[in-house]
């Protein structure tokens, strides 16, 4: 058992294999937060951890405890206006106006294992991985509506899972104000808070402050989780690096707007909340219905942020990805955007075919511009059938010829938008997001489709899986290129108009969950202009996320090494595209690009007809390099080594290490390269240090001790005549010889 109940105590102690967590409940039926962090033994009581003394100055529970003060306390999902004046969990509104909750503690339940959520993607413990899940149940004294605060404990993973669940029993409306999915109360603020932010085509890049007096948070409220920050978000001490130290990490299995936040208050004590973000959200909690937050993950180590983030790797493969998918190898691709642009017919594209077929490819993914009569960006999102000038034979004749080839077939949607010049807009224009007596704001020439009603989502599964059924296709690129403007929902009345972007995400849930329970086989792959929407509801749906529209690897690895924090290297795909790059017009060698693309799901973005026969026979070495060692670079445990964000970021490093140690490879990058450099050592993690170890083609053996601690000697890099020695890279097999 994971989870102890001293019921005669109200005390509940969730243990992983690694951690602690500890709550009871209050004199005044509320739930208090005792502890987390390192396992501790379980004991019938733990009075040292719940001492209370009295403050002057301070609002009290009642006079017959005067030392139960609610703004010294930790608690586990705190009300507003109780006495406790740090931002609340959640806040409900009565009829009369009053945003005044009580609710008290009731029962628990306790159960084994864990169950997905309807309508929400959720974790789950299909594998019998001896998960636990307690619910305590709650009651509101004076409005009657119930709150369950779900906890399960996925002990080998040391995770848990929170979220929680409104229910309104009575025959009056009730409006939920704001419903955050997880609190933690932390007894200091010694800690430093760590975000993944930045823009489209530089997502995800490493910030870290140290905590401050106030309130520090990331959020969105762009109806998508957004390129500017990442729901994802970690609380280390000061001196953790990625080795050793404490760590929490925190994340939202959401893909709609969230806000992540921490407040330091006067005494120095921390409250962390992880939920939907409460700005522009409302919800009618009408009589007979409920209100499901999405779930928060909650992950402890003491061991580095190495290991938290490979903690949070095997468990999202284990409980959260599609088990279809969760383990199987990818397919290296090639896609014909910065090939071909609108710019192609279907004879153009076989020739990319057949030349990719020839290196080894192993798909084609047609990206877009094959529908409706769409010719550049201004037309045709919505009208999901065939460009009849482009394919005169039909999109199954297409795919037959690719897949008579042996290679997989790949398709681009945008199914949530559509463009004014469409067949769809002129039938539907009231299907269009927002309101009708506004100036609407275009993005990228095209408007959003609600998703809340479900005629929309009906016509979309139709559309969509009738396409996937005539091509067959084997892999489905799901693109989201603009955020909310105008959020406004012609079916919603004007009560329900702060629901509109919950709905709106919940709508885009249904149909991935339609399309997916139709196609169980297929692979769809989460894009938002890149990396718009990469976060954990979209991997439940989408195994893996186009880590985003930058490609070149200088940008990359910042990028990659970012998001490698909150999420396993199979969750990003990771291609080779054309110099100067498309983005900031950077040249790098075909090497450099390759071995930055390798650590993640390989494909390739460029017109291969047009490459010289030795650059083509490069690709085919890196293909079938990377087909030797893909499962190694797709699902090895991931260790960082040099940062990209660490010191003048000139070198960058990481690896992979298989599960038995017996194999590992290593990346090692370097962006300027000096005159007369200083000596440098490249060292290794993860290996075992009384193994020995060759590395590349060298006989001389290492023991892992000697290249984890001693460090390999890396040679200065060369200039050759007419090519730059910056922008290298070096990779490093290390192979165990027993």
């Amino acid at each position: 058992m994971t989870i102890k109940i001293n019921a005669q105590k109200n005390l509940f102690h969730l243990q992983t294999d690694h951690t602690s967590y500890i709550l009871t409940v209050m004199p005044n039926g509320e739930l208090g937060q005792l502890y987390y962090g390192d396992r501790l033994p379980v004991k019938e009581h733990y009075a040292n951890l719940a001492q209370r003394e009295e403050r002057g100055g301070m609002a009290t529970w009642n006079d017959g405890l005067p030392d139960f003060q609610p703004e010294m306390l930790k608690q586990e999902y705190a009300s507003l206006g109780k006495g406790d004046f740090r931002l609340p969990a959640f806040q409900l509104t009565q009829p009369n106006g009053s945003r005044t909750s009580e609710f008290a503690y009731q029962d628990y339940t306790l159960t084994a294992g864990k169950k997905r959520l309807a309508g929400l993607p959720a974790t789950f413990d299909d594998t019998h991985d001896d998960a636990e899940t307690l619910v305590c149940h709650l009651k509101d004294a004076i409005t009657g509506v119930r709150l369950d605060l779900a906890y399960t404990v996925f002990p080998h993973q040391d995770v848990l899972v929170r979220s929680a669940r409104f229910h309104n029993p009575t025959t009056t409306a009730v409006t939920l104000n704001a419903a955050a999915s997880l609190q933690l109360d932390l007894p200091d603020a010694d800690y430093d808070f760590l975000q993944f932010a930045g823009d489209w085509a530089r997502e995800r890049h490493l910030y870290r402050t140290h905590l401050r007096p106030g309130l520090q948070s990331i959020d969105s409220l762009r109806g998508a989780s957004s390129h500017q920050e990442n729901p994802f978000m970690i609380l280390a001490r000061p001196d953790t690096t990625d080795d050793q130290g404490s760590a929490f990490g925190l994340n939202l299995v959401y893909s709609g707007n969230f806000q992540d936040s921490v407040e330091v208050d006067q005494f120095a004590t921390s409250r962390v909340l992880v939920g939907i973000n409460p700005h522009e959200f409302g919800w009618q909690l009408a009589p007979g219905t409920d209100f499901q937050t999405p779930e928060a993950i909650l992950s402890y180590t003491d061991r580095g942020l190495n290991q938290l983030s490979q903690q949070l790797g095997v468990f999202y493969q284990a409980h959260l990805v599609n088990p279809t998918f969760a383990h199987q190898d990818r397919p290296i691709l090639i896609n014909n955007w910065e090939a071909t642009y609108f710019d192609f017919n279907e004879e153009k594209l076989m020739t990319i075919v057949q030349q990719a077929h020839d290196l080894g490819i192993e798909m084609f993914v047609l990206d877009d511009g094959w529908f409706g009569h769409r010719n550049d960006d201004t037309t045709s999102l919505g009208d999901w059938f065939v460009n009849q000038p482009k394919f005169p034979h039909g999109l199954t004749h297409f795919g037959d010829r690719v897949h008579a080839l042996g290679m997989q077939l790949g398709l681009w949607f945008e199914p949530e938008m559509i463009s004014q010049d469409s067949d769809l807009y002129r039938q539907h224009p009231d299907w269009v997001v927002g309101d009708p007596a506004a100036t609407l704001t275009p993005s990228r020439h095209q408007f959003v489709l609600d998703m809340t009603r479900p005629e929309v989502i009906d016509y979309l599964f139709g559309k969509i899986s009738s396409v996937i059924s005539a091509m067959h296709l084997d892999y489905v690129k799901w693109d989201m290129n603009r955020n909310l403007t105008e959020a406004f929902s012609r079916r919603l009345g004007a009560e329900q108009q702060l629901e509109f972007t919950h709905r709106y995400i919940l709508g885009v849930y249904q149909l991935y969950d339609r399309l997916t329970h139709a196609h169980p086989d297929v692979l769809f792959e989460s894009c938002a202009s890149g990396g718009g929407r990469f976060d954990l509801g979209m991997m439940y749906y989408a195994p893996q996320a186009w880590t985003s529209d930058d490609t070149d690897a200088v940008e990359r690895l910042k990028i990659q090494c970012g998001t490698s924090y909150g999420y396993p290297q199979a969750m990003m795909g990771a291609h080779v595209s054309a110099v100067p790059n498309d983005q900031n017009g950077r040249v790098t060698s075909l090497a450099t690009r390759g071995a930055v693309a390798f650590f993640g799901d390989l494909g390739y973005e460029l017109d291969i007809t047009q490459m010289t026969p030795a650059e083509l026979e490069q690709i085919k070495e890196q293909v079938a390099f990377y087909q030797e060692h893909r499962h190694l670079f797709q699902f090895g445990t991931f260790y960082r080594v040099d940062s990209p964000f660490a010191g003048d970021g000139n070198v960058t490093s990481w690896g992979v290490v298989a599960a038995d140690q017996g194999s590992a490879i290593f990346g090692r990058y370097q962006l300027l390269n000096h005159p007369n450099a200083p000596y440098q050592r490249q060292f290794f993690k993860g290996l075992d240090p009384q193994r020995t170890y060759t590395v590349n083609q060298d006989p001389e053996p290492f023991s892992g001790a000697e290249l984890m601690h001693a460090g390999l000697f890396v040679p200065t890099v060369k200039p050759q005549q007419g090519y730059s020695s910056d922008f290298s890279a070096q990779l490093f097999i290390v192979r165990a010889v027993q």
